[in-house]
């Protein structure tokens, strides 16, 4: 299983990357959270420098807003993910045309709804 890094991760229970945590987990995909306001999550380490991992991410799902995206972005390309999800309300057209530029699958769908669908 590759690493998933989830952006804008929440200890919310009602927030859906808390959720996609969960879910995530439950279907044995290894994790990375980020959150700048955060240093852990029951126990797991939240990370709040993306410029700081070192491992190989292969799938980076947002839970952020566009504009609070706008500072991630650069950040997120250095990453060199094979795809990023733009869930529900975080779709940004900059993001994805630098995406598509780098060679990065955008794709504007619902982590929860592709885990659901064993699409993910």
């Amino acid at each position: 299983m590759k690493k998933v890094l989830i952006i804008g991760a929440s200890k919310k229970p009602e927030r859906y990357s808390y959720m996609a945590m969960q879910r995530l987990e439950e279907a044995k995909h290894p994790i990375l959270l980020f959150n700048p306001g955060l240093h852990e999550i029951e126990g797991r380490e939240v990370i709040q420098d993306l410029s700081t991992i070192q491992e190989t991410i292969d799938t980076v799902t947002l839970y952020v807003g566009p504009k609070n995206l706008e500072t991630l972005i650069n950040p997120i390309l250095k990453l060199k993910p094979r795809r990023i999800i733009a869930n529900p309300g975080t779709e940004n057209p900059d993001l994805a045309q630098k995406a598509k530029l780098a060679g990065i699958e955008y794709i504007e769908a619902c982590t929860l709804m592709m885990l659901s669908s064993n699409q993910f």
